[in-house]
Formats: C-alpha cells, structure tokens, sequence
C-alpha cells in the first residue's frame, strides 16, 4: 500500500475530528451537568399577557385559548391576546369567542411571526397596559396549568427572560413524532438544563418564552428571521441578559406528522438557521473571546453546532476514515491516538442520546423511536439534495387531522 495513501487517510481522519469532536464534546458537558432543579420558585403577583402569533389557525386557535385560559394563576392578573397576522380565515372570530382579545394586523410585505410579535409588544410593553411580563405561546399549544406560577417564580427570582419547557402534545401521531420527541428532550431540555446549570443563557426557543415588559421597552423585538427567537436571545446576549431555563413551565406544540409537512417546516427552520451562521457567528464568535464573555461564547457555541443527523454522519465517516488507516499503516507507525480521539466522539454520543432517552418521558418507546433514526437521517440526506424555499413568509404547516 502506497505510503500517500496512508499519508491521505491519515491526515483526513485528523480535519475531520477537528471538525466534527468539539461538537460532541460540547454535547456531552452539557449531558453530564443536565441536572434538574429541585428548587422550584413558585409565584402569583405578576401580571401577564399571552401573546399567540396565529396565521390562519381557524382549526386549532380556539383549542389553545382554552387551554391558556385554564391556567391555575389568579384571572384578574392574565389576559390572552391573539394575533392574527395576515390571516385570511375566521381566526380573529374564533378566538375572540374563545375569550381573547384579538389585534389584527395585515401587511403587504412584511409578514412573519417576527412582525407579528413586534406588533403586539409595542402595543402590550405601554405603560397603561399594566403588565410584568408577556408569554408567547404558538398558536397549536397546549400548556400545564402551573405554567404562568413556574414563570411568576423565575421572575421574582430576577430574571427577565426566561424559556420553558418546550414538549410535543401528539407524541403517538407518527414514528416522525415520536422522533421528534426524543429529539427536542435533547435539543431543548437537555441543553437548556445544561446550560442552565453552567450559568449561561439557555436561548430561547420561539414556544413558552416569557420577557418582563421593562426588557423589551429596552430591548425591542426587532428578530424577523426564520428563526427570530435564536436571532433575539443572541441580541439579549449581546445586551448581558441571560436567557433563564424554568423546567416546570411546559408547553406542548402540535408537530408534523407526515412526509411533506415535516419537510416544508425542516427546509424552513434549517434554511432559517444557516443564514444566522453565516451572517452573525463570525462576529459573535470573536465578540465572545474579545470580551472574555461566557454567554456570548456558549450562544456562538449553540449556533455553531450542525444537526444531529450531519454530526453523527460525520461520526461515522471519520470513524471509517481512522478504521482504514489503521489497517494499512505499518504496525510500527500505528496512530494509537485515533482509537482514543473517535472513541471519544463514541462515548459523547452515547452521553448525548442517552441522556435525552431519560429526559423524553418515553421510557422504553425511546428505544424503539431511536430505532427510526437512521431512516430520518437517509430521508434528511435525500431532502438536501432537493431545492427548498427559503422565502422568509409565514408559511403555516397543515396539522394532523386536517
């Protein structure tokens, strides 16, 4: 076997753990620190508006009204608002006989769930509105009742924004949801545990965010991307304001289940996503070592790392990579490094996985939902090779049933 060969595999192997096992290790810290808090602060003094960012959701608004409603929170002290953005069905109608107050906004060109929430934040931060703290709540949401108690309590806590626990109410619609469930316990819970732990800014989510009032008059809303919520916990970063993790606040949204659905939404939020990397994580990235800032270094961090299907390909291909090696270089020049370097990358994917498999709530069914994984991952593979939308629209995905 020629010694350029070897010479090639060799050096591949090491570009591609450079490029691939900082980000397992990452993901394994925040496994190991993802504890959950035993102390829950609890309260009933803040006075909170629910603000549903709704574009035509005629089939499911009045269902989440209902459950925002039910809260166990004091009723004078919380109102739910509804937008209806740009909708062209009876959504304003049927929320507001649902028991919401309705503003509706229409708009040519600027559409999307960032305009939305502009909208109704420079409506609802006025000082005559009288509120602590706003709560958005997509509108295919249902939530537990201690949800405005758990946020209450962050509050009286000091925090200013803070994010909840963000979880799948049709978890048996499809192996795509139970998927998705294992999935979010580890994008979602896992990390925001972690990071919680480590003290620095959980992110935000886009469903179960609470900001006090006096934040936003300060910080306004101004994220209009594909995916606002990443783009304005990274301006609360910037700003100093960490974004505080409160497990006990839940709220469960409504995902896709079938093929089409999951793809328009997956081609949207990753397309979304990419276009803040190029655009903001050089400068975020340098920002955060020039200030010696841990928030801004672990939100650069969080946005720098690649989806679970790309970073458990790149797993197994430098794996492969290192196998090959081994096997041809001489056994007197065998680089024993490498079994340590990919077993590393092993041993932070089995911290990673495992720990959302205890975190998702499915008990044996993660196991089996695992087991779909590598079909998502081939479906995720065929869907980069088609051309996707990247239009910054709102562009709502049919729910199961309809």
């Amino acid at each position: 076997m020629s010694y350029s060969l070897v010479t090639a595999l060799g050096w591949t192997s090491l570009v591609l753990a450079c490029l691939v096992l900082p980000f397992w290790l990452y993901l394994a810290c925040l496994s190991l620190v993802s504890v959950r808090s035993r102390q829950k602060y609890l309260g009933t003094q803040a006075r909170f508006a629910f603000v549903v960012p709704a574009h035509n959701e005629a089939a499911q608004i009045a269902k989440t009204v209902a459950s925002l409603k039910q809260v166990d929170y004091p009723a004078e002290r919380f109102r739910v608002v509804v937008v209806a953005d740009n909708c062209s069905d009876a959504t304003a109608h049927l929320a507001q006989e649902a028991g919401a107050q309705v503003i509706e906004r229409q708009h040519a060109t600027l559409r999307g769930k960032g305009y939305a929430l502009e909208h109704a934040f420079e409506r609802l931060v006025a000082p005559q509105e009288q509120l602590d703290a706003l709560v958005v709540v997509d509108a295919d949401t249902l939530v537990e009742r201690g949800l405005l108690q758990a946020f209450a309590g962050a509050l009286q806590n000091g925090a200013q924004a803070v994010q909840g626990n963000y979880g799948v109410s049709n978890p048996q619609a499809s192996w795509r949801t139970r998927l998705i469930v294992l999935a979010m316990a580890m994008f979602h819970r896992l990390r925001s545990l972690g990071r919680e732990r480590l003290g620095v800014s959980a992110g935000l989510r886009g469903n179960g965010m609470c900001f006090t009032t006096e934040l936003l008059r300060r910080i306004p809303h101004q994220a209009f991307g594909l995916v606002e919520d990443v783009e304005y916990g990274i301006a609360l970063g910037r700003a100093g304001i960490r974004v505080v993790y409160a497990d006990a606040a839940c709220v469960y949204g409504e995902m896709v289940a079938d093929a089409a659905g999951s793809r328009s939404q997956r081609q949207r939020w990753e397309g979304g996503r990419m276009a803040l990397v190029k655009r903001d994580l050089p400068r975020l990235a340098w920002d955060a070592l020039r200030r010696g800032d841990a928030i801004l270094l672990d939100l650069a961090l969080d946005l720098a790392v690649p989806p679970l299907s790309t970073l458990g390909l790149g797993l197994v291909l430098g794996t492969a990579v290192a196998a090959a090696h081994l096997a041809l270089a001489p056994a007197v020049a065998r680089p024993c490094w490498e079994l340590y370097v990919w077993g590393s990358g092993w041993l932070g994917l089995a911290f990673y996985v495992g720990r959302g498999m205890v975190l998702s709530g499915l008990g044996f069914g993660a196991v089996t939902a695992l087991c779909w994984a590598p079909v998502y991952v081939v479906w995720k593979l065929l869907l980069k090779l088609r051309p996707g939308s990247r239009s910054d629209a709102w562009v709502r995905t049919k729910r199961q049933g309809e």
